[in-house]
């Protein structure tokens, strides 16, 4: 089994770093995780609507370049499906089931991801209601993978 995550921009600040190198660390037992960062790109002061989609659609499209078409793909989209950490689990292994050995995320940039990034996806996934930064995000999921899979394997996880 294995994860891809494909995420817009990269990790500036160490402890970003650390806390992802922690969770990958954490996850060597259960899958292999490949996490593939794209240039984000930059956003004007007060871009127009069309020059924000415009932006999603080049950030989106760096992702859409390397997905195959037989990829499983999970979008982590605001205004998706969400699971409580125990349905996730289910879902991971149904998606694995399903999908395939291997299964790619996607997290966008700072404004989303595109419409056509969306229609690609075999899945639409929110993480919460709430919004967050995409490197929040990143992490977020990081740790619900790892969460997951110890409920998955009937290990003790903090609830």
């Amino acid at each position: 089994m294995k994860i891809v995550i494909h995420a817009i921009g990269h990790f500036k600040e160490s402890y970003w770093i650390s806390a992802e190198k922690e969770y990958l660390k954490r996850m060597q037992n259960y899958v292999e995780v490949d996490v593939v960062e794209y240039d984000d790109e930059a956003i004007p002061a007060k871009a127009s609507p069309a020059i924000e989609e415009q932006i999603k659609r080049k950030e989106s499209n760096k992702v859409l370049a390397k997905l195959k078409a037989s990829d499983y793909v999970i979008a982590l989209d605001l205004n998706a499906k969400e699971w409580d950490s125990v349905a996730f689990s289910s879902q991971l292994e149904k998606w694995f089931q399903s999908g395939g050995s291997v299964i790619h995320f996607v997290i966008g940039g700072s404004l989303g991801l595109s419409e056509e990034m969306k229609k690609r996806a075999n899945v639409r996934w929110t993480l919460s209601p709430l919004t967050f930064p995409h490197q929040i995000a990143r992490i977020l999921l990081e740790e619900q993978l790892y969460r997951a899979f110890r409920i998955a394997h009937n290990e003790p996880y903090h609830k």
